[in-house]
């Protein structure tokens, strides 16, 4: 008997879902914040991905495969969030971005800019990878990419940050 089906015979259904959430909040609140970079817009992120995990809580299939479920939730809301940031872009954050661009490092920027230049699929890999020092056999459950598939985005990933930095 699996660990979720143990929880399910002494709390009810929502109770589960609380104690899972628990344990991958900072998970989730990491890969938000490394894909959006402030505090508000990654918390906004997870509180949308938790919300979006809890409607479609039925539609998931494997009960072992949580974690990468809900990371997947979570990159989605981060990726949508980017893509609104694109077509909106107000002018008191221009101000507010130059002035906290002002404060970085010069190499932080340069990381910063040749990660957004980068395709989203080596993006997500190198970002799993390095800031979230996730397995490759994690990230391809993640993904719901093969191993290799996974391998090679990394490779090609690097060697596109290589040639940007």
């Amino acid at each position: 008997m699996n660990r979720i089906s143990m929880l399910r015979q002494e709390l009810g259904e929502e109770d589960i879902f609380q104690r899972l959430l628990a344990e991958e909040q900072r998970t989730l609140y990491a890969i938000a914040l490394s894909y959006l970079r402030t505090e508000a817009d990654a918390l906004e992120a997870v509180q949308e991905a938790v919300c979006k995990a809890w409607t479609k809580r039925h539609k998931l299939k494997d009960q072992q495969s949580v974690r990468p479920w809900l990371i997947r939730i979570t990159i989605n809301c981060c990726m949508d969030e980017l893509r609104r940031r694109k077509r909106v872009f107000p002018a008191e954050k221009v101000k507010e971005e130059a002035a906290a661009r002002e404060m970085q490092s010069n190499e932080r920027m340069d990381l910063e800019r040749a990660m957004e230049r980068m395709k989203p699929k080596y993006r997500h890999v190198i970002i799993l990878r390095f800031y979230q020092d996730m397995t490759m056999a994690e990230i391809a459950s993640v993904l719901k990419k093969p191993e290799g598939t996974v391998k090679t985005w990394l490779r090609e990933g690097l060697k596109q940050l290589r040639a940007y930095l």
